[in-house]
């Protein structure tokens, strides 16, 4: 057969059977930048540097969303895909959501004018860790999907360490709280200083709230990526 004949031929096949789009290396490329994103993430709640922040919250934040833009665009239009369609969209998604949970955190934090502190680094790292797993993870699932269960591990023992920590940093903000209403019935504090005391309280208390909620997000993912597993390995 002729060059000119083949290439006739392969049009016409690709018409009639469009080629599958490369799903493993869309959902690569999201968990890639997602790890870029996390580590200027505990950056800033290390530094408490705005301009990382704003890198975060408007630069990474769009490449995000064009990633998941382009891998949902492919994959409402593939013919075929390497697995359930349901488990590539919430694949999609969930790697997304995690994310937005690191621009939405700083949003609010500069909204609310909290500053990082202690707790909200530990729990950065804690979803660091977590996000690379989710993507060593992901790399594997093309070549060798039995492998990356270890990873799904990881994932869950992230997600449990964040709470761990969402926990003791509540515990800390109580006891604050209380000690701070023993002065003021001792009238060692006036009523606007317990005002203000309750307000950073409150305050400080949404950031954490927010960031176990990342944690969450970054369960799901982690049950996805398992969800994957059991059925192609």
């Amino acid at each position: 057969m002729s060059t000119a004949s083949k290439s006739v031929v392969t049009k016409l096949v690709d018409r009639v059977f469009p080629r599958m789009p490369d799903f493993y290396g869309m959902m690569n490329d999201q968990c890639d930048l997602l790890v870029t994103a996390m580590a200027e993430f505990v950056d800033y709640m290390r530094t408490g540097d705005p301009d990382i922040g704003q890198n975060i919250a408007h630069v990474l934040e769009k490449q995000g969303d064009d990633l998941k833009h382009r891998n949902m665009q492919s994959l409402n239009t593939a013919f075929a895909t390497p697995m359930d369609r349901e488990e590539l969209f919430r694949a999609i998604e969930g790697i997304d959501h995690i994310l937005n949970y690191a621009k939405t955190t700083i949003r609010l934090m500069d909204t609310l004018d909290v500053k990082p502190d202690n707790y909200t680094l530990e729990m950065a790292i804690h979803l660091q860790n977590g996000v690379e797993a989710l993507q060593a993870g992901f790399h594997k699932i093309a070549t060798a999907p039995a492998e990356a269960e270890v990873d799904t591990q990881v994932v869950r023992k992230a997600e449990r360490q964040i709470e761990k920590t969402y926990r003791k940093a509540l515990t800390e903000l109580l006891a604050a709280d209380a000690h701070h209403a023993k002065l003021n019935e001792q009238n060692a504090a006036t009523a606007s200083d317990a005002l203000r005391c309750m307000t950073d309280i409150l305050k400080r208390r949404e950031i954490y709230r927010h960031l176990s909620n990342g944690g969450d997000r970054l369960a799901h993912a982690g049950q996805t990526l398992h969800d994957i597993i059991v059925k192609i390995a």
